[in-house]
C-alpha cells in the first residue's frame, strides 16, 4: 500500500535507518480495547481523538488503551475467564506479559473512558461507574496513586477477562522515534456503564459504526483502520465477538528506495522487506 509521503522528519529517519545511519528503537508492550455496542444501523464502535500536539499519533483516532504499566506484570488480581496461558498462546507471549497486557487493556480504558469490565463475582458486571465515587477512584489510578490490582482487592471485585476478545497485533513501523508493541482486544459495552469524557488525552470521543469512521476519512493510523475493516463485516456485536481470529504480529514499514521515492507497506505487499 503506497502512501503520498511521510512528513519530512519521518521521510528522513527512513532515510537513515536505509542507510544505516541510525537504529530501530524499542518498543514498549501496550494494550488496546475495541469497545463495541448494538444500534439500530448496526454495531457502534467507541473512537477517541488524541490531542493535537501528543507525541505519538497526535490528532488520530484511537481506540482506548495505553502502556503497560510495571504494576500490571505484578498484579494480584481475581481473575474470571480464560488464563493467563490461554491469553498467552492468542498472542504469541509469556504468561507474566499476558497477564500484564490483559490488566493493562482494563486499566487504560478505565482511565480513558470511564469503563471497567470487572464485577462483584464471575457473573455480573459492574452496572455504573460514573458516580462521583468512581470517578475519584479512577482519577486516582491515572494518577497511580493506586494500582489496578489495589483498585479491585479494595472493593473485592473480580476482572472479567471472559469479556474480552482477541482483535489484533500491530507493532509500530521501525521508522518511528516512539514505538509501542500492542495487542488489540474486543469487548461489548457493559450494560448500564457508560463513556464518558474523562482523562486529558483525548478532545474528542465519538460512538460511530465502523464502516462510517472509514467512510467520513476520520484521521486514524493502519492498526485502526484495518481493525475497523474487521468489525464493519458484522452485523450484530454477538458475531463480532465470535469470530475466530488467528493473531499475527504485523510490522508496516516505510521503505524509502535510492531514488527517494516512498512505500508504506504492509506484510504480503510486494517490495515488503525480508
Amino acid at each position: 500500500m503506497s502512501t503520498g509521503g511521510p512528513p519530512p522528519e519521518l521521510f528522513e529517519r527512513a532515510r537513515m535507518l536505509r542507510d544505516g545511519l541510525i537504529t530501530a528503537v524499542g518498543t514498549r508492550d501496550a494494550a488496546t480495547i475495541a469497545l463495541l455496542r448494538d444500534a439500530p444501523g448496526g454495531p457502534e464502535v467507541y473512537l477517541l481523538r488524541r490531542v493535537r500536539g501528543m507525541a505519538f499519533a497526535g490528532g488520530m483516532h484511537v481506540f482506548p488503551g495505553g502502556s503497560v504499566d510495571p504494576a500490571d506484570a505484578t498484579a494480584d488480581i481475581a481473575w474470571a475467564g480464560p488464563s493467563a496461558a490461554a491469553w498467552a498462546a492468542h498472542f504469541g507471549v509469556d504468561e507474566p506479559l499476558a497477564r500484564a497486557l490483559v490488566c493493562a487493556a482494563v486499566r487504560e480504558t478505565f482511565e480513558e473512558s470511564g469503563v471497567l469490565l470487572a464485577g462483584p463475582s464471575a457473573d455480573e458486571v459492574l452496572a455504573d461507574v460514573s458516580t462521583d465515587e468512581w470517578e475519584a477512584e479512577r482519577a486516582a489510578l491515572e494518577a497511580r496513586e493506586h494500582s489496578l490490582s489495589e483498585l479491585l482487592a479494595r472493593r473485592s471485585l473480580v476482572l472479567r477477562t471472559d469479556l474480552l476478545r482477541p482483535l489484533a497485533h500491530w507493532i509500530t513501523p521501525e521508522v518511528e522515534a516512539k514505538r509501542f508493541d500492542t495487542r488489540f482486544f474486543l469487548a461489548r459495552m457493559p450494560a448500564g456503564q457508560v463513556c464518558r469524557e474523562v482523562g486529558g488525552e483525548a478532545d474528542q470521543r465519538v460512538w460511530v459504526r465502523p464502516a462510517d469512521a472509514l467512510e467520513q476519512g476520520l484521521r486514524m493510523l493502519p492498526p485502526t483502520a484495518v481493525a475497523l475493516q474487521d468489525l464493519a463485516a458484522f452485523a450484530e456485536v454477538d458475531a463480532a465477538l465470535a469470530a475466530e481470529r488467528t493473531i499475527r504480529p504485523v510490522l508496516p514499514k516505510l521503505v524509502v528506495a535510492d531514488d527517494d521515492s516512498v512505500a508504506f507497506l504492509l506484510p504480503g505487499d510486494a517490495g515488503y522487506p525480508a
